[in-house]
């Protein structure tokens, strides 16, 4: 198992796009594997022939490091690991375990110290009057399948018939205890564990960075509300002049835009805690949290404060469908040095999010809002506006410099034609 991102300890194989048997050059697809941070395919270093797939798609936490499958040189010696298993040290259960053996697995590892979470032994049913054992014929679910009542687990050949085992539980294929073909297997054995929720390897690793920011990073708030009238009146003109070529600029791109101008005209903001150094970056990555089924992701748009706003809601647009179809590469979501977390969209109208570390803020966009405020002595009007915290990491930022980035940032909210200079 490859490392493919800096912070991976392990990680899931999604699915192989080889078999045993298969040809394999330098550039081939192996595996999709799931990482802290993406799906990421893996790509083939040697030329062979795959011998054994030792690490079945729907692996879970697999360790860097750990062996997953072999290949060998010549064609010829495919036939030689046909009924390989692997040694005893390996973690990798083989392929012919007895049936009791899988079923004590979990018992094995919960005795020497590991920890489960909460979960159901799915049981070999009798499924006729006279049943005292069963074949596995076929499972219609695999590791990581979704799973709810009246959903079919498997096909089981009974003294009677074959008939499908449908399931009486809501949830998540955590392991298949028996592989396809088990035969003779007493009624009332470990079958398959079901799970109530599933965490990615992204959530995961999401949960004990961001527990590790708010544990070790002087988190302070600032708060500041932005009049939106000047920038949705140039969004609706400019949206206008696009209709033609199918763009359409958001409110968000605006966002991205005058955050990046805000760190421009404010660099000490664009910086990061090195331990006994700050680093301050001469380029401006926007990180843009996403919501993707696996969890959250937070591409970034490459040198923004240097792009236009059709480039730049381009781009988001790309990498949000890429985060949340799962085809991020690690150049896309792997880096960045200031991060906007914007959930307007939800009607949320004010919120704190937490620094994404190593970077040294993170902005917090809450929804528009109307108000009224007066614009004249005795004169008023109602207005649309925009909630924003910035959270900082006071090591890195001062309460006056957090503030004097606020304004840059306001400032460029209120006058967008300023995007232009």
């Amino acid at each position: 198992m490859p490392s493919l991102s800096p912070t991976m300890t392990q990680g899931n194989i999604a699915a192989w796009r080889k078999a045993e048997g298969d040809a394999v050059n330098p550039g081939d697809i192996l595996a999709e594997i799931e990482t802290d941070k993406a799906t990421i395919e893996w790509e083939a270093q040697e030329e062979g022939f795959i011998a054994k797939i030792i690490k079945p798609a729907g692996s879970k936490d697999v360790a860097v490091g750990s062996t997953v499958a072999l290949i060998v040189e010549e064609e010829a010696d495919l036939a030689a690991f046909k009924n390989y298993t692997p040694g005893a040290a390996s973690s990798a259960p083989a392929a012919a375990a007895a049936p009791a053996a899988a079923a004590a697995a979990p018992a094995a590892a919960a005795a020497a110290g590991g920890s489960w979470p909460a979960h159901e032994v799915l049981k070999m049913p009798a499924l006729s009057p006279t049943m005292s054992m069963g074949n596995i014929v076929s499972w219609h679910k695999k590791v990581g399948d979704s799973v709810a009542p009246g959903d079919m687990l498997c096909e089981v050949e009974t003294d009677k018939a074959t008939i499908g085992w449908e399931s009486q539980e809501e949830g998540f294929v955590a392991a298949l205890l028996l592989p396809d073909g088990a035969q003779q297997v007493p009624v009332g054995a470990p079958a398959a564990v079901i799970v109530e929720d599933q965490v990615t390897q992204i959530k995961r690793v999401t949960a004990e960075r961001l527990l590790q920011s708010k544990l070790t990073i002087p988190h302070y708030y600032l708060t500041m509300e932005c009049e939106l009238d000047s920038l949705l009146a140039a969004r609706e003109s400019l949206n206008l002049s696009l209709a033609g070529s199918g763009g359409k600029l958001s409110v968000n791109d605006f966002i991205v835009k005058a955050a990046a101008l805000a760190l421009r005209k404010v660099p000490a903001v664009n910086a990061s805690w090195m331990g006994d150094f700050i680093r301050q970056y001469h380029n401006i990555d926007v990180n843009v949290a996403v919501n993707s089924p696996a969890g959250l992701m937070v591409p970034f748009v490459r040198d923004a404060d240097r792009k236009g706003l059709l480039a730049i809601s381009g781009e988001v647009k790309e990498l949000a469908a890429k985060a949340k179809e799962g085809k991020l590469q690690p150049q896309e979501f792997m880096g960045g040095t200031f991060t906007i977390s914007n959930l307007g969209m939800y009607g949320i109208k004010q919120f704190a999010a937490i620094v994404n570390p190593p970077q040294a803020a993170i902005l917090a966009v809450g929804a528009a809002l109307p108000k009224v405020v007066e614009i004249a002595p005795g004169e008023f009007a109602e207005v649309q506006v925009l909630t924003v915290t910035l959270s900082c990491d006071h090591r890195v930022v001062d309460g006056a410099v957090g503030a004097e980035w606020l304004k840059a940032f306001k400032q460029a909210i209120e006058n967008p034609y300023m995007f232009m200079l």
